[in-house]
This record gives structure tokens, sequence and C-alpha cells, in this order.
């Protein structure tokens, strides 16, 4: 099998822990398993190397200096894994096979970036590549970076065009949880979980793999998450499951929108749950809802309409919180979903200026971290998903 094996900076935080990352990776290889390892800098050097700059640096020189980390990481594993005589090579910017390169844009050259990840795989017969995570390189030789949490971006992007069976990601985490055990009681590891359930937890506030590494899985590649402490590579932690899907989907279903109104709605915690539980109680599932200070708007079947109604209005004259209720029918839903759309600015306005200008009447926009649903009037949906498919 071949591993791509990323460790963060905690999991390199001192030599103990070097020696501990050496040994995993020797045991990996000693099962006959081909083996890329991706360092990130040790403990938080980047961070106080940034702290350090008090002074206004040019983009390049930035770079150069935050790369001394990842340098410094990468010569300390070649030289724990050439201590247990296992055949290995630092990589780093600037060096002949350095395999991932920027464009002019400081954007990914996907072509050049996968001709060089190929050569370097065909190499790992023979020997062990420790690359310095985060870093990339221009045309032009220039150190260049891949942002925040750029070490998962690395590890994932050589996993794929590495033709890797599997990436690993070391960290100071037993996986991904079900809460934050700093927070939560009774926290425990997921065993399983979706890329486009992990993104949307990513661009959230989950601190597990990078958002932006997730969008270079593909289903044949496997990705997991181990704590450092767990020694084989090859076992345990989460599993990342699936690839993203970029879509432009009309819903085929007619929807109809179920709106609550009330001053108190603000000021009445619990609310949303209540009427939620109204519907669920009676099986009508809730394809999508929105709220606003004195409304709660849900997106149902049209065929589930009238009962959502009836439950609804029950809440209504049952409480003190709510005035009234009302349906509207005949609604389509227009969905753009895919990787990338947290990474791109203005992608909101993009989605709904085109319907704006053929003035089609937008019932509502509603958001996630890896889409854009739009509401529309039933006999505007074909032009609809037409103006977004040629947006995007």
């Amino acid at each position: 099998m071949r591993v791509v094996v990323k460790f963060g900076g905690t999991s390199l935080g001192n030599g103990e822990r070097v020696t501990r990352a050496a040994d995993s990776i020797a045991a990996a290889i000693d099962a006959g398993h081909e083996v890329a390892v991706v360092a990130s800098a040790m403990g938080n050097t980047t961070d106080e190397l940034l702290d350090d700059i008090a002074y206004d640096a040019a983009d390049e020189d930035r770079a150069e200096i935050v790369s001394m980390g990842e340098r410094t990481s990468v010569r300390m594993l070649r030289g724990a894994l050439e201590a247990r005589g296992i055949d290995a090579e630092f990589f780093e910017p600037g060096v002949d096979d350095w395999p991932i390169i920027t464009d002019e844009y400081g954007e990914v050259d996907i072509d050049e970036t996968q001709k060089r990840s190929s050569a370097l795989a065909g190499r790992l017969e023979h020997v062990v590549p420790v690359i310095t995570g985060f870093l990339a390189e221009d045309h032009q030789g220039n150190v260049t970076t891949l942002g925040r949490g750029g070490s998962d971006t690395t590890a994932v992007m050589l996993g794929k065009y590495m033709d890797a069976d599997e990436v690993v990601i070391v960290t100071d985490v037993e996986g991904v949880m079900t809460g934050d055990p700093r927070v939560v009681e009774g926290a425990r590891n997921v065993g399983e979980i979706t890329v486009d359930e992990l993104r949307s937890l990513s661009f959230r506030g989950a601190e597990v793999v990078a958002p932006s590494a997730l969008s270079y899985k593909n289903a044949d590649l496997g990705v997991r998450v181990v704590h450092y402490q767990h020694d084989d590579l090859l076992t345990g932690g989460t599993s990342i499951e699936g690839e993203f899907q970029n879509l432009i989907d009309l819903q085929e279903d007619r929807l109809a929108c179920v709106t609550v109104a009330g001053r108190a709605i603000r000021n009445s915690p619990g609310i949303l749950s209540d009427l939620a539980g109204a519907l669920g109680d009676e099986g009508i599932n809730i394809d999508a809802n929105s709220s606003g200070m004195d409304s709660i708007t849900f997106y149902v079947k049209a065929a589930d309409a009238e009962d959502a109604e009836a439950l609804l209005h029950e809440e209504v004259v049952e409480g003190d919180a709510l005035s009234s209720v009302t349906v509207e029918d005949d609604i389509a839903v227009v969905r753009v979903t895919g990787s990338d759309l947290p990474n791109q600015p203005g992608v909101v306005k993009r989605t709904i200026d085109p319907i704006s200008d053929a003035h089609i009447h937008l019932y509502d926009v509603i958001t996630s971290a890896t889409s854009v649903s739009v509401f529309v009037p039933w006999e505007d949906r074909e032009q609809t998903l037409e103006l977004v498919q040629n947006t995007f």
C-alpha cells in the first residue's frame, strides 16, 4: 500500500515525539508499505515566527522566514529515519525535485504539480521522501505558501497526485469527535464521517483537517485522522469517506413555504425546536428553513403543505409567542454545491445577480459552508437553473 503521512506541529513538538513519529514510519515500511512523509513546523514555530516579524516584510521575505519551521522539521525527521537504517531524503522549495508549484496568481499549477508528484512517487520503492508541508515554489523559484492549514493541503494533494491509497493525518486529537472534549462530557471518536460533513464542520470551527485539503480528496483516496500517541499509522482514528460533488441541481419536488410570524419569536428559547418537532412528529420532512427577527419559514413538499399549516396553527393558538401562520405554494429550489465555494468571494452575489436581473422573484437564499440554495416560483425554475448554470 502507498501511504502519505502528515505529521502536525504537535506530533513533532519535541525530540521524543520526532522519535515516536520515526518509529511509526519505520513500522509501516517494515510491513511492506511505501511511505511519503509531510512535516509541519515543530510545535508553534510558524506562529512564533510570524509574531516576530514586527516590520512591513515583503511577501517573498515573509514566506522565506516562516518556511524555516518546516525546513527544520524535515531535517529532524530525516535524521531520525536515517538513524533507523531507512534511506530518507528531505524535500524543500529550491531542490531539483520539489513537487508543488504555484503560478503567477499564487494558485497551484495542477499540471506541473501532478507531473512532479508522479515522478516523486516513482522513487518510493527506494527512498522515503520527507516533504515540507505548507510550502510551495513558483516558476521563478520563489518560496510561496498554501495558506492556513497548508500542511494538510500538501498531504492530501500529494496523496491524490502520487496515486496513494491513503493519507494519514497525525495530530493531537483522537480523530473527529462527537463534540469538543474540552467542553462536553462523553465526547467520543467518530469512526467514519463523510467529506461533506467534515467540510461543513471545518468551516464552522472544527480544527481537524483544513477545509482546503478536503477539496483534493477523491473517492479512491482514503483519508484518516489519528492521534500521534496511537503509533500504528495504518489503523484507528477516523476515516473520512467519499468526495465532494460539485453540482447545480434543480430539485424535482414542488415545494411550499409555511411561515409562522410572531413578535416574541426572538425572545422565545426553544420555539424553533417546538415548531420543527411538531412537523417531525407527524412525519413531515423539512427540506430547509430560514428565520428572521419575527418569523420562521419551513420549506416542505407541496403535498404536505396543508397538514403542515394545520399543525403549526395549533402551535400558534396554544401559545403566546406566535401570531399567525401562512402558506405559499408552487416553489422551486436550485442548489449550487461545491467544495470550493467558501473560497470564492462574492459567490452568493454571483448566484443571485442574474436571477434578479431577470426579474425573477426570490423567496429565499439559504447558504451553508458548501452550498447556496435559491427558492423561486415554480414557473421560473427552468430559467433560474439555466441562469445559474451559465454563471458557474
